[in-house]
């Protein structure tokens, strides 16, 4: 899966900044000044929110399609791997202890590989994938 998002950017009535929501994930609000900061603070709304859903144990939500007049959130590569072991662990059913147990270490370092706030090596991430039968594939756009 790609992990970008739609936005929705609105202008603030009482102010000249910008309100940035996700309609998607409707948890994410941010914004800015300035377009660009609003845009640049969603890419932290974004991960904190889906970091929540990931704490909650809630699927992560599937982006609905980009039109060609809207803006795009594109996750860091980390946080698009975390988030992609995280779903293919639900997919599979496989618990954190079970996965530590496939790939030789505590459960709190898998639960740290799945938090989108915690820093990780992506070769971990890469690894755990590997054990779930998945592969990490990073695309430029």
């Amino acid at each position: 899966m790609q992990y970008v998002y739609p936005v929705i950017l609105r202008p603030e009535e009482e102010d000249s900044g910008f309100i940035i929501s996700f309609p998607d994930v409707p948890e994410a609000l941010t914004s800015g000044d300035t377009r660009e900061e609003a845009l640049f603070e969603a890419v932290d709304a974004l991960v904190g929110a889906l970091g929540g859903y990931v704490e909650l144990r809630l699927p992560i939500p599937t982006p609905s399609a980009i039109e060609p007049e809207q803006d795009a959130v594109v996750l860091p590569a980390l946080t698009a791997a975390k988030l992609a072991l995280y779903t293919a662990m639900r997919e599979q059913s496989v618990t954190n202890v079970a996965l530590a147990e496939r790939l030789g270490v505590s459960e709190t370092i898998v639960r740290r590989l799945v938090h989108p706030d915690h820093r990780s090596k992506i070769e971990r991430v890469e690894q755990a994938l590997a054990v779930l039968g998945k592969r990490l594939v990073v695309e430029a756009a």
